[in-house]
């Protein structure tokens, strides 16, 4: 018995050195080759951390140089006008991202357009905020965004699976889009501000779960781009939802 355990450890020894382990199904019913997958997994999430470095350098910029938001939030000329077209801007991009976001090189520049479109919005919604209420929505972001990716490969290798959640998600998203056009015209205080955020936080909580488990089983090799997009406005819209709560 010893030294059938004694020959065990040893094989376990070996698989690690050579790097077996990764051969391991990432859930149940796998039947790609998991060292593939690991690849395409790590390449999307070094997209994602590209993008979201960048996100935060765009935004550094727009906060800290002054004149870029006193010309946005300026009365006296038209800035306030192009603060908001600016939101629609990275859905204008999202138009030619998706058609192309297999097609190479063409897709790293259209990623990286749209990103620099989404940081520099983003960077001016910070400026309302003080620095203090930033960083803890940078802190609980980054650790919401680890915590549920960790639990999700987590639920994964046990067999579960969060493909159901996609109708709950939309139609939630759905609410939160007309509650949020509510909120523009008819102002309903901070209360409804607070209930804004909140219900946002929780909605994009779910959709980096049900995202990160189609990065493990179901987007293509050639879909690179495009999880990491999805990933990335995951976390960027969960970020403004805690700036809506802490405020």
């Amino acid at each position: 018995m010893e030294r059938h355990l004694n020959r065990k450890k040893k094989q376990m020894k070996t698989d690690v050195e050579s790097g077996d382990v990764g051969d391991r199904p990432l859930y149940p019913s796998m039947v790609e080759n998991p060292n593939l997958r690991w690849s395409f997994i790590r390449k999307v999430y070094c997209i994602l951390l590209s993008q979201l470095l960048l996100t935060i350098a765009v935004a550094f910029i727009v906060i800290f140089v002054r004149p870029i938001p006193h010309f946005f939030f300026s009365t006296i000329n038209p800035g306030l006008i192009l603060f908001f077209l600016l939101f629609f801007l990275p859905i204008i991009m999202l138009l030619p991202l998706y058609y192309y976001h297999k097609k190479h090189p063409l897709n790293y520049f259209l990623l990286f357009l749209f990103t620099v479109t989404l940081a520099f919005p983003t960077g001016l919604i910070c400026g309302f905020f003080s620095a203090k209420i930033v960083l803890e929505s940078l802190i609980l972001t980054t650790v919401m965004v680890v915590s549920l990716t960790l639990y999700t490969f987590w639920a994964a290798r046990r067999g579960h699976d969060f493909n159901f959640l996609m109708p709950f998600l939309l139609g939630a998203l759905l609410i939160l889009i007309v509650f949020g056009l509510i909120q523009i015209v008819y102002p309903l205080g901070k209360w409804s501000r607070t209930i804004y955020g909140g219900l946002g936080s929780i909605i994009f909580c779910g959709f980096i779960i049900y995202d990160t488990d189609n990065l493990i089983k179901r987007f293509s090799y050639d879909d690179f781009i495009w999880a990491s997009v999805s990933l990335y406005l995951d976390t960027i819209n969960l970020f403004l939802s805690l700036l809506n709560i802490l405020r």
